[in-house]
């Protein structure tokens, strides 16, 4: 997928937990480790909000647009 997640990045510059981000932003530890991972398929813009104003940070710190070169590494 060629949106990449930097949340771990960016709690990690913060020196925030996961468990700490959750409670600020009113997010279950499961939700907030979805979308850590890079598995979540979609974002609120509330959501991402919180998140921003927890860590202090832009969205463009968080997403992250890498094109897709079109090859295929699974073959």
């Amino acid at each position: 997928m060629p949106i990449i997640v930097n949340l771990d990045v960016m709690m990690a510059r913060r020196k925030m937990s996961l468990s700490e981000l959750s409670e600020r932003v009113g997010l279950t530890l499961a939700n907030l480790s979805i979308l850590k991972t890079g598995k979540a398929k979609a974002i609120r813009f509330s959501t991402l909000q919180a998140i921003c104003e927890a860590l202090n940070c832009q969205p463009g710190d968080i997403l992250e647009f890498q094109p897709d070169t079109g090859v295929d590494l699974n073959l």
